[in-house]
């Protein structure tokens, strides 16, 4: 009787592990920026390619409500992309393709899971990987 009960409970506690898992977050507005939130310092290059530039213009149409000003972060939304855990060796280019069109499982951060950003081509997000990486190299991520 004990083995049952304790498996059964078991069985419970996997199904609603299961089920959290499944169940997409509820999209909510973008956070606003309060002086102070940013989670890293970010050093500017100097100068950015016009792929980079086209990049930027996008990052911070689509991603920097979140993702905080120049990929620093923010503590109230989402993790700075100008971070190691970012490098192309853990995070390749094509992870942010697919993180923009498919949305990710929160994995490395306690921000949440990260709903699809619609309204962006595969070109765009990839003007938006050449601006991360090009503060990334000017920050000395890789």
């Amino acid at each position: 009787m004990r083995k049952t009960s304790l498996l059964v409970a078991g069985l419970a506690a996997l199904g609603l592990f299961i089920g959290y898992q499944a169940i997409p977050p509820a999209a909510k507005a973008p956070a606003v920026l309060p002086t102070g939130s940013a989670m890293v310092d970010v050093t500017l290059p100097a100068l950015l390619t016009a792929t980079a530039r086209l990049g930027q213009t996008a990052f911070e149409a689509k991603c920097a409500a979140c993702h905080g000003l120049n990929g620093a972060g923010n503590i109230n939304a989402a993790p700075p992309l100008i971070h190691k855990i970012y490098e192309p060796g853990h995070h390749g280019d094509e992870s942010f393709q697919c993180a923009v069109s498919q949305g990710v499982q929160a994995h490395h951060w306690r921000f949440g899971h990260m709903l699809p950003v619609n309204g962006l081509t595969r070109a765009e997000v990839a003007s938006i990987i050449a601006y991360i990486r090009e503060m990334q190299r000017a920050n000395g991520i890789f």
